[in-house]
């Protein structure tokens, strides 16, 4: 073309959750059965909403409002009961005005990103979460900045990291949080989040919290909201129904904003998120409509309760197959979906295979392979002798090899001979070239 019309930072948006669908896809047309285990949708696996919350969304599609356009912050009653729902665990307190409502938390962390000045940087935690890293990189047409989370010491963030790549980089205007964790399922101690509210405090950021996973918690340790523990910092944390609902198809997310008057350009900022929400005129208003009837209903907490009871069941199984095995390092999730599974250093190779006795698959992984990660490749390899799908963690920002593994198989015998398989491919896999 006449002239360059590709953003700077067209590179970055990668999302190899998805990306890796396109192998399974054509897997699939060779004859592999695939089991998806690569992406977070709890309605995919066999998740159904209960009965009484479709009832409300049910009754809800009787008002006439619902088809209609809500003003760009979203449904002032629902605004209104979430402010309440904050505001009674005794941390920051907010009003209805420090709600916006998205098309789901992809929009929310599109604009988040979109609008900052391109000089400003979001560091958040590696392994990376797609969607994040990508948008934050994308905005600054730069590689993203992440600090470390720790597989040897159950994913917790090594803070000492983070201070550092703050202190001695100016450009760093915040820090994200994704707490639960996606991709490791780790959950930050309540104590580690003070300590990074400490650091933004020192030296003046802000802080991002996605919390869409805030109500699948499992684990022992004990975690806060940003609300919290944010104190006087500035800060916003990201929340949505499509985890616990769930409703991923909903696409309905929404941000709270937290001292937003304690900084003149925090406040400038959070306005040109809301003027570019309101050039869409609004986000969708059925899900929002639902919201407060949902959540107040007594059978919510029950329902959030059974299904982490699930969530911790398997988390241990998964945990007891897999920390067994020689050359990986598998920390035991305590929130959202996932298991990340890192390989041992120098465990991996280029020459490492899985049998296949499909010509036609095996020749087509054998080409496929060529030259990518070598934790890629094992994926490849895994997912052609046994059709389970995962998503290898050099898809997600790291140069730790390993990959990402849901825990939303809702069929137990079947969830048991997944991780029997994969615990024992593995094996099969560090031996192949030995």
């Amino acid at each position: 073309m006449r002239t360059n019309i590709v953003h700077s930072g067209a590179e970055a948006l990668t999302y190899e959750i998805r990306g890796i669908v396109a192998v399974a896809e054509q897997l699939a047309q060779l004859g592999v059965t695939i089991h998806w285990e690569n992406i977070g949708d709890p309605v995919a696996k066999g998740y159904r909403m209960p009965v009484w919350i479709k009832e409300i969304i049910k009754n809800e599609v009787d008002n006439d409002k619902s088809f209609g356009y809500c003003p760009t912050r979203g449904l002032l009653e629902t605004r209104r009961f979430l402010a309440t729902k904050t505001n009674s665990k005794k941390g920051a307190q907010i009003t209805e005005n420090d709600i916006i409502f998205f098309n789901g938390l992809g929009d929310a962390i599109s604009k988040i990103y979109t609008n900052l000045n391109k000089e400003a940087r979001i560091i958040g935690p590696c392994p990376a979460y797609s969607t994040h890293s990508s948008a934050e990189a994308a905005h600054a047409g730069s590689s993203a900045i992440t600090y470390d989370l720790l597989p040897e010491k159950n994913w917790l963030p090594d803070i000492d990291d983070l201070r550092n790549k703050v202190k001695y980089n100016p450009a760093i205007s915040g820090i994200l949080i994704i707490n639960p964790d996606n991709p490791t399922g780790m959950v930050y101690p309540k104590k580690i989040l003070e300590e990074i509210v400490a650091i933004a405090k020192e030296y003046d950021l802000f802080i991002i919290s996605d919390e869409i996973y805030a109500n699948v918690l499992y684990g022992d340790e004990q975690t806060a909201s940003l609300a919290e523990i944010i104190g006087t910092v500035p800060g916003i944390a990201m929340k949505g129904i499509s985890k616990e609902f769930p409703w991923p198809g909903s696409r309905c997310g929404w941000i709270e904003v937290y001292n937003a008057t304690h900084d003149e350009l925090f406040a400038r900022y959070v306005k040109s998120v809301l003027d570019s929400k309101m050039l869409e005129v609004c986000s969708t208003t059925l899900p929002q409509s639902v919201i407060p009837k949902i959540m107040s209903d007594p059978r919510y907490e029950t329902h959030l309760a059974n299904k982490n009871a699930e969530y911790k069941k398997r988390a241990e199984f998964a945990h007891q197959m897999l920390s067994a095995v020689p050359g990986i390092i598998a920390p035991k999730p305590s929130g959202a979906f996932y298991m990340s599974i890192v390989f041992s250093k120098n465990v991996l190779n280029e020459k490492q295979t899985l049998p296949i006795t499909d010509n036609a698959v095996r020749m087509y992984l054998e080409e496929k392979v060529e030259g990518v990660p070598n934790d890629k490749r094992f994926v490849y390899y895994l997912m052609g002798a046994t059709g389970i799908c995962t998503v290898p963690l050099s898809g997600f920002n790291t140069d730790l090899p390993g990959f990402r593994i849901t825990l939303l198989e809702s069929d137990e015998e079947r969830f048991k001979k997944i991780f029997e398989t994969v615990s024992q491919k593995i094996k099969e896999y560090l031996q192949s070239s030995s």
